[in-house]
């Protein structure tokens, strides 16, 4: 018998809900954690890794069912990953493409690095404003400390 070349799905195609897809597989786990993947009981959600990309080599993507993200919350995905793409699915179709960006601040989301911070001796939320959008970079609203994209620590 002839081995046909044959193309298939490396993840089963979506009804409805969201796709965040060209996640860097070393930020995949990051944006697991920042939107809260593992609290999610009552949908499937799905998460391949090291998946074959022709754009980037190797790529993580999640799917989630049934669920629609707010724009706010999938932007803040641009602190780890910035250049991943947002495909929002009904009836098995594409009906919206989003690039996520960065906020101009960032609330609660990123952890100073300056132990001296009042964010790290007292409870209160974090602040960050980002400087450099193209290489991320964060200053703290409180200690004004830059933080670079490598030595973002979540929340």
């Amino acid at each position: 018998m002839v081995n046909k070349e044959k193309k298939e799905l490396a993840v089963a195609a979506l009804q409805n809900g969201t796709v965040i897809d060209h996640i860097p597989t070393e930020s995949l786990f990051k944006v697991v954690d920042l939107l809260g993947l593992k609290d999610l009981t009552e949908v499937s959600v799905t998460i391949g890794n090291n998946l074959d990309s022709n754009r980037m080599g190797k790529k993580g993507i999640i799917k989630v069912a049934d669920l629609v993200f707010p724009e706010e919350t999938l932007n803040r995905i641009a602190v780890i990953a910035p250049n991943v793409v947002v495909n929002i699915i009904r009836d098995y179709e594409v009906v919206e493409k989003l690039h996520v960006t960065l906020p101009d601040d960032l609330i609660d989301i990123v952890k100073c690095n300056n132990p001296k911070c009042i964010t790290n001796n007292e409870p209160m939320r974090t602040h960050f404003h980002v400087i450099d959008r193209e290489h991320t970079t964060l200053r703290c609203h409180y200690c004004e400390r830059p933080v670079e994209q490598q030595d973002i620590v979540l929340k």
